[in-house]
């Protein structure tokens, strides 16, 4: 977040706070059951909690606080749909992770909430305390809206990746989803009609959330399934390259795999700034994450990320539980690697479940912006990619934040293409296979990952895969036998 946002309230964060919230997560054992979940306290379906544990932690906040407003901030999958009860029936996976014993806690604005937190941290039944930071989307440079798409130029990026061929090989199958955790979608443009199943809106900021100079747009304190977005266009930019229906621009790498977008970040306009920005809560992202997830989701592209360098040191890392549920549940994770043209750790996409992708040029090089680094998996075309924009318009779109859509819709046709095989197909081989299908760097790449996308490639490798695979072997044989036998 830019440091001209920081606030006095969190004198030594390196991030921008919200105001009097912050973040508890409590030992496996110690979560108290009865206090309800953010969706049903915004829905109207219950009341925050104003007690946690009846002793310590309570006193604790009222000594430095005041009155407390607390909600957890995941609901049960298996209650996600049961109004003013989905804080109950959490798996063992969602305990296991945290989902079932994470609370989002409000105070009076003006609390030290860095103070607070590192107060709790010091009981024993507290697992983590951390103030509640917001990030925003900076993987995309303001996009450029033509007044109209030169189709031939924009098969080029495609056509790096060799997603023609791609798509005359694997059409994509309707049953994988693929999720775009982002600034929310236009749901009525001409090439995605069609392509979106319902999605999700976990956007709960305020005005009252920011400092002066930070004006907030449209919706931004509600959890509904309208994930609409009006202003800013970053999700409907990754949309359109995995799912366009090739009307005024190529059609979408994923083929006929469906979308599935989430809204976590909102839109706000920065003072000098004239382009909006998509700004999120961390608990909202994680939330859509788990929600997501929880709706059948099986690849999420996430195009934001927070540098490591505003993580303070002790913290929580953004997003880690979440991400550990995701992919403990089969789920293939892509994320931007980052604009800041350093070598450096943004998160997600340096969690080592998640495939982390740069940028590169028309020539096949790295990208001058694109974030380098070890966890990088591989790059994608990320300059001048032409796709969707807001209001049925297109837009020329920059930035490694449009690379991820590339790999999450190649991993899509992967496991459409694993699943008419009867193959398993999950994030640790959807990296494997994309990695060492990737077309090779020259002499002298390093930092940038194993090379640049090849979607066709990949698909061939996963086919030699499944052929190698002995239970493929097996099933051939039964399947010869059979034609024999009649």
């Amino acid at each position: 977040m830019n440091n001209r946002l920081a606030t006095p309230w969190a004198p030594s964060s390196l991030g921008y706070t919200l105001p009097g919230s912050l973040l508890l997560k409590m030992h496996l054992g110690e979560a108290p059951e009865q206090i309800p979940t953010q969706i049903d306290v915004r829905r109207g379906a219950a009341k925050a909690a104003t007690k946690v544990d009846g002793g310590p932690i309570d006193r604790i906040l009222r000594h430095h606080g005041g009155n407390a407003r607390i909600t957890r901030v995941f609901p049960a999958a298996r209650s996600l749909g049961r109004q003013g009860r989905t804080h109950l029936n959490f798996d063992d996976k969602e305990q296991q992770f945290g989902m079932s014993r994470t609370f989002r806690v409000e105070m009076d604005r003006d609390t030290p909430v860095e103070t607070l937190a590192a107060v709790l941290r010091e009981l024993p039944e507290v697992e983590s305390a951390s103030p509640h930071h917001c990030c925003r989307t900076p993987f995309g440079t303001a996009a450029v809206q033509p007044a109209a798409i030169d189709l031939a130029a924009a098969w080029a990026p495609r056509d790096m990746v060799q997603a023609r061929e791609a798509l005359a090989y694997e059409t994509g199958d309707p049953s994988v989803v693929v999720a775009i955790v982002d600034t929310g979608v236009a749901l009525d443009h001409r090439e995605t009609n069609g392509r979106f199943r319902g999605g999700y809106d976990t956007v709960q900021l305020s005005a009252t959330d920011f400092a002066q100079g930070v004006s907030l747009l449209g919706e931004t304190g509600r959890i509904d399934t309208r994930p609409v977005d009006e202003y800013v266009g970053h999700g409907m930019a990754c949309s359109g390259i995995m799912g366009a229906r090739g009307e005024q621009i190529p059609p979408g790498i994923g083929g006929n795999c469906w979308l599935l977008p989430i809204r976590v970040l909102g839109a706000a306009r920065l003072t000098g700034k004239p382009q909006p920005v998509g700004l999120g809560a961390l608990a909202d992202i994680d939330l859509g994450v788990k929600i997501c997830v929880d709706l059948g989701a099986r690849i999420l592209n996430m195009s934001f990320g927070t540098p490591d360098s505003a993580v303070e040191s002790g913290m929580p890392r953004p997003h880690a539980d979440v991400i550990q549920y995701a992919a403990s549940r089969g789920c293939v994770l892509v994320a931007a690697s980052g604009n800041s043209g350093k070598d450096e750790k943004f998160w997600p996409a340096a969690f080592d479940e998640v495939i982390a992708v740069g940028s590169v040029d028309a020539d096949g090089q790295p990208s001058h912006f694109t974030t380098s680094g070890q966890h990088v998996a591989l790059c994608a075309p990320g300059e001048r990619v032409a796709t969707c924009a807001l209001e049925n318009r297109y837009q020329y779109a920059t930035g490694t934040s449009f690379a991820a859509p590339f790999v999450a819709a190649a991993a899509a046709l992967l496991m459409s293409r694993a699943g008419r095989r009867s193959f398993r197909f999950d994030g640790t081989n959807a990296k494997e296979i994309l990695t060492a299908s990737a077309t090779r760097w020259m002499r002298g790449v390093r930092g940038y990952g194993a090379g640049i996308l090849n979607v066709y490639e990949a698909l061939q490798e996963l086919d030699r895969q499944i052929n190698a695979d002995p239970a493929t072997e097996e099933m051939l044989y039964a399947e010869a036998d059979a034609v024999a036998a009649a």
